[in-house]
């Protein structure tokens, strides 16, 4: 797995976490316990700390960067899902921002939010815990309780954490 040291930072990483061997970690990246980073992601803290907190996943191909003096948390068991990009944002636990969105600067998205795929969330923006937002800008359109997105919400820290451990155990370059 490429880490990178960046002017005396270097990405800390707790031995219960997965990282992929494609993913790469540049600067004060702190990935806590149970956390994942999957294949093709990029994190790079040159400019301010991103901290990956308990057994949330980064999946494939996203990108997290964040601008001078902003740093970035993802909560526990949340997750940045395929092909995101995450620019100087935080979110909340157990969150889930949708394949292909792009979340932007001073953005904080909310506990237990679902951001729908394909989302624009503003530099700024502000969507609160429990909802579901969505469009381009994003919007809130309604609570996810009771919804099959909040049982999604509920499964995906375990299902990933648990995902990571096989792939930590079961992949081999061939």
């Amino acid at each position: 797995m490429p880490l990178y040291e960046f002017e005396g930072k270097r990405p800390q990483v707790d031995p219960t976490a997965f990282i992929a061997p494609t993913a790469t970690l540049i600067g004060d990246v702190r990935v806590e316990a149970g956390a994942s980073i999957w294949y093709g992601a990029v994190l790079r803290a040159d400019l301010a700390p991103i901290t990956i907190r308990e057994r949330a996943n980064i999946q494939d191909n996203a990108v997290l960067h964040v601008p001078p003096d902003v740093p970035m948390e993802i909560g526990p068991g949340a997750t940045i899902a395929h092909s995101v990009v995450f620019h100087g944002a935080s979110v909340g636990a157990e969150a889930i921002v949708g394949n292909g969105s792009t979340v932007l600067d001073m953005a904080k998205i909310g506990a237990g939010t679902m951001i729908a795929a394909h989302s624009l969330v503003q530099p700024g923006t502000e969507i609160p815990d429990g909802v579901l937002a969505a469009g381009a800008p994003a919007e809130v359109k309604r609570s996810i309780e009771g919804t099959q997105a909040q049982m999604w919400i509920q499964l995906n820290p375990g299902f990933y954490a648990e995902l990571a451990q096989r792939h930590r155990k079961g992949i081999t370059e061939v």
